[in-house]
């Protein structure tokens, strides 16, 4: 007695071997929707295959410095350099040499499920991460290059393991760590790409919770960016202290 198509389908779910013997028998069942939930496999299966062969790409960076017996490196990564309010946030996340993260990539072409889910991985597998900001405040004191840098520099001293290297996307800490500055890092370093969706996500939430107590402003839409939403909302309502003073067109309404 064959079995039905949906039985067919669970089990396909759970084979993750082009070899497994039961795909083979699949493969010769000649019902339509069998010869659909096959092909359905093998697309899923490139993929995945091009998803691990990425992932072992940007696994490169580690790699080399693994190579050297340095094992604890952190990534370092910021978001929120552009907006018009809010803190710039930054993140510094240790991983172990074995983790696998297939998928994770830069924080800005991942849904917020996935982001979602890379965080909850990332916080329970990694062997430290930290989590840094810089105000709205501190930004116009300080400029938003210099207010980066120091959100950078809390992140890591929040690490509870202190990083022998850091991987850090296109900056230069003034700290006494070896370091690599790497442009797109959170492209093509996987600790780079942690710490990307571990600051989008704190940086996302932070942004809603001002939502609540500053409801007209729209923050958890476009999270502080100047958008014709907000550039509306600050006309109608005025400034407020999140705004960034020394950010146009902030500056010329002060």
């Amino acid at each position: 007695m064959s079995l039905k198509i949906d039985e067919i389908k669970n089990i396909l779910s759970e084979i993750t071997d082009p070899t497994n013997e039961l795909l083979k028998e699949f493969e010769s069942d000649q019902r339509i929707g069998v010869q659909k939930l096959v092909a359905k496999w093998y697309r899923e299966q490139e993929k995945r295959d091009l998803a691990r062969e990425k992932f072992l790409k940007m696994m490169e960076y580690e790699q080399n410095l693994y190579s050297q017996n340095i094992k604890l490196i952190a990534g370092v990564d910021e978001v929120g350099r552009g907006p018009l309010a809010g803190p710039v946030v930054a993140a510094a996340v240790i991983l172990a040499e074995n983790t696998e993260l297939i998928g994770l990539d830069d924080s800005k072409k991942l849904s917020k499920e996935k982001r979602q889910y890379f965080v909850k991985r990332i916080k329970e597998e990694a062997i430290s991460y930290g989590v840094g900001m810089a105000s709205s405040t501190e930004i116009d004191e300080i400029n938003i290059y210099e207010a980066t840098k120091l959100a950078m520099r809390r992140a890591i001293e929040q690490l509870t393991h202190s990083p022998e290297h850091l991987l850090i996307d296109a900056m230069k800490l003034p700290l006494d760590i070896s370091q690599t500055s790497i442009i797109k890092g959170d492209a093509t370093s996987i600790s780079i790409a942690a710490a990307s969706v571990l600051a989008k996500e704190t940086r996302d939430s932070l942004m809603c919770e001002l939502s609540v107590k500053h409801p007209n402003y729209g923050f958890e839409k476009h999270m502080g960016y100047g958008t014709k939403e907000h550039l509306k909302a600050i006309d109608e309502h005025g400034i407020i202290n999140e705004h960034r003073r020394s950010f146009a067109p902030i500056k010329e309404k002060v």
